[in-house]
């Protein structure tokens, strides 16, 4: 059974008491960006919880709770995190024992308990890097099957070790932010010869159905973070819709991969779900048949997580068509690995460091996590409500992303939404 609240909490909804995600606020009558948690339809104001002595009876350092983002309260710690959530579902239980805290309290709950469509969500972390890594395998092979066919779908290095690149952490927004359609060089005709590009808009433009990971633990440089250790320094998970220009990544990704195809936006839910609420849902991801570097091998087979992942497009003044399903567990490496590995070398990886998991893809028709795969690259349509149809996005169209794990019955451990609208490219 759901752990019932005295708090109104409908069971629909992905921020059950089973939940308690962290998230950055700020209202009409009060500008400041502060730390929050959702719960169903509101929000707790930790500011205001913590100013009017909620926290008296749990060991943190209440002034994180006056921070702009979230990584002073990170950076205390995966054992912090755990009690203040611990504490704070005590005190939304129906049979509290800190009845005085809230439940009893007419002059703090009416303070900080706001209703959440009355607030304004902000980016959760100051990212300071963002690495976006390739795990996907059922992505990685589609693609590259459309590209090289399926004998050389997989280069040879791919099951070694979680492929990844660096990205751009000052195009990461928070949902609701829309996204300019991209310019930049293309090839109009790619069978032509010789390869000459034109400067245009993007006319491929597309999603990545991606999860992120917070990183909560500075390393030094030059002491890589042990596989044994590397889930300790992970603060909790977000969706994230790395939006990709096909056609402009297509000319430019050869020999170094990927640069403005996808500098120009990322896009990630604003509520960040605590690793602790997601043990309950830890599955096996892909089998990888490959035997693995020491420093890559994790004692704990379940590794990833069953975060049922949907994709929503709307055309604009249009109901939205739910056009992908996908599932947290197909990925062939855990955030952890890629941890491990990223830091091998001794990279130094800071507080507030975004990690993408790479496209996230089933196996059969409608469970891709990107247009490119369900459209062939672009030789086949997606059918919407209305009779629209889609090989790419198209100005106007917006994209939601959702994730949720668990059931009504148990409570709902969700994401909320990851949304973004393309407006029209700069005109130069």
């Amino acid at each position: 059974m759901a752990p019932k609240s005295w708090l109104s909490i409908p069971a629909s909804s992905p921020f059950s008491l089973a939940n308690i995600p962290f998230g950055i606020i700020s209202t009409a009558a009060n500008k400041t960006h502060r730390p929050a948690v959702a719960i169903g339809d509101h929000c707790l104001d930790l500011n205001e919880f913590a100013a009017g002595g909620g926290f008296k009876d749990v060991q943190v350092d209440t002034s994180v709770f006056s921070s702009p983002t979230l990584n002073a309260f990170a950076a205390l710690g995966r054992p912090v995190h755990r009690s203040v959530r611990t504490f704070l579902q005590d005190v939304f239980a129906e049979h509290t024992k800190y009845p005085q805290v809230l439940m009893n309290n007419e002059s703090l709950r009416k303070s900080a308990i706001l209703r959440r469509d009355q607030v304004q969500m902000h980016l959760p972390m100051q990212i300071g890097d963002y690495t976006d890594f390739y795990a996907g395998k059922n992505h990685a092979f589609n693609v590259g099957c459309l590209f090289r066919g399926p004998d050389n779908a997989l280069q040879p290095n791919y099951t070694h070790l979680p492929v990844g690149y660096h990205g751009r952490a000052s195009s990461v927004v928070v949902s609701g932010t829309p996204i300019k359609r991209p310019n930049g060089q293309i090839l109009e005709n790619p069978a032509a010869d010789p390869k000459v590009p034109i400067f245009s808009p993007c006319r491929r433009l597309d999603i990545e159905l991606e999860l992120g990971a917070f990183l909560c633990k500075d390393n030094e440089m030059g002491s890589p973070v042990p596989i044994a250790e590397a889930a300790n320094n992970i603060f909790g998970l977000v969706l994230m819709n790395d939006w990709s220009a096909r056609d402009i990544q297509a000319w430019e990704y050869v020999p170094l991969g990927p640069f403005n195809s996808k500098n120009f936006g990322t896009t990630i839910s604003p509520w960040v779900v605590l690793m602790d609420a997601l043990e309950p849902f830890r599955t096996k991801g892909i089998h990888n048949d490959t035997k693995l570097l020491p420093y890559l091998t994790e004692k704990e087979e379940k590794n990833v997580y069953d975060i049922r992942l949907t994709v929503d497009l709307a055309v604009e003044g249009q109901q939205p068509s739910t056009i992908l399903r996908s599932n947290g567990k197909h990925l062939l490496f855990s955030f952890p690995q890629m941890l491990a590995h990223h830091s091998i070398g001794g990279c130094p990886m800071r507080v507030g460091d975004l990690f993408g998991s790479g496209t996230i893809s089933g196996t059969e028709q409608g469970t891709e996590g990107a247009m490119l795969e369900y459209t062939k690259g672009g030789k086949e349509s997606l059918k919407l409500t209305g009779g629209e149809e889609r090989k790419f996005l198209q100005d106007g169209d917006t994209v939601a992303l959702y994730g949720v794990c668990g059931d009504e019955e148990s409570g709902l451990v969700g994401f909320g939404e990851c949304v973004g609208q393309i407006l029209p490219a700069p005109k130069l």
